[in-house]
């Protein structure tokens, strides 16, 4: 079967990609690491001024501490309106994404890199497009780390994949670049289903702790109970929820999974380069669709 590779055969991971993809990629992820940890921070804190609050209602301390903390916060508003690295991430990955696709298009010698003669015609289109790909998203380009973005745009390892024959370079697609995607969107989107019934119930045992307080409170006005921390708390978990798109992320990764399944059972009887071309390009169409709807999140 197609899947039972040589051992000889090359696999490639995302050290092997172009230097472009290597760069933008650590971009994403470093500024999603500043945002959600910025983010968090925030809600923290909140919580944090709102106990604060609630102990020290009648000390002139607790009071100051109270309000520096909300200073705090609203520095980390400020921060992230002006930073907005929640920018960064997503741009980031629009290029990461549509650098892989290329790279992989490339290496499979597919639309609309055909040329398999004349390797230099196949190199300059794709180094060309590369730098559309960077034009195209100049925003990015200040936050691209140099050590990455100086690697070659092809890597030894991709041009050997493309020498390779046609079954080949399907064993490799199908298991560097398709089985690698069902894993991780599979993995992903249990991950997120978890955490989004984690946060739901923990959001709701709050709004029910928060409900009885106040129950106490109307049949003796005397309890000193803290409801705002508690309602605050709430708040804070469904904020971080809705940031995190848990369940957003749950349906589309197990939906591309499916699809990945599907598309994997279409490379049954691939022996020839238009059909490899084919199936690459179509393949990649799908992974483009689901990382377009993602970042039509941003929106939202």
């Amino acid at each position: 079967m197609i899947m039972n590779r040589n051992e000889n055969i090359n696999t490639i991971g995302d050290e092997q990609m172009p230097g472009l993809y290597q760069a933008s990629n650590k971009a994403s992820i470093d500024s999603q690491y500043v945002y959600y940890i910025s983010l968090l921070v925030y809600l923290i804190l909140l919580v944090v001024a709102a106990v604060v609050s609630y102990s020290s209602a009648d000390s002139k301390v607790g009071t100051f501490l109270s309000a520096l903390l909300f200073l705090i916060t609203l520095g980390i508003l400020i921060f992230l309106r002006v930073k907005r690295p929640d920018d960064t991430w997503y741009n980031g990955r629009a290029v990461a994404e549509s650098v892989k696709t290329r790279a992989w298009r490339w290496m499979m010698r597919a639309e609309p890199y055909l040329d398999i003669d004349r390797i230099e015609i196949a190199r300059k289109e794709f180094i060309s497009d590369l730098k559309q790909i960077l034009n195209q998203n100049r925003s990015i380009a200040g936050s691209l780390g140099h050590d990455e973005y100086l690697k070659e745009p092809i890597s030894d390892e991709m041009l050997k994949i493309r020498l390779m024959a046609v079954s080949d370079r399907l064993a490799v697609y199908l298991n560097d670049r398709v089985n690698n995607q069902s894993i991780w969107y599979s993995k992903k989107s249990i991950f997120n289903k978890k955490r989004a019934l984690l946060l739901f119930w923990a959001s709701v045992v709050l709004h029910l702790l928060a409900f009885i307080m106040l129950l106490l409170r109307v049949q003796t006005p005397t309890l000193n109970l803290p409801v705002e921390v508690v309602a605050t708390a709430a708040a804070a978990i469904l904020t971080w929820l809705q940031a995190k798109k848990h369940n957003e992320l749950a349906s589309s990764y197990s939906l591309a999974a499916h699809e990945i399944v599907l598309i994997k059972g279409e490379a049954v009887d691939i022996s020839t380069e238009e059909y490899l071309s084919d199936y690459v390009v179509n393949t990649e169409a799908a992974f483009s669709r689901e990382h377009t709807q993602w970042v039509a999140r941003k929106s939202d």
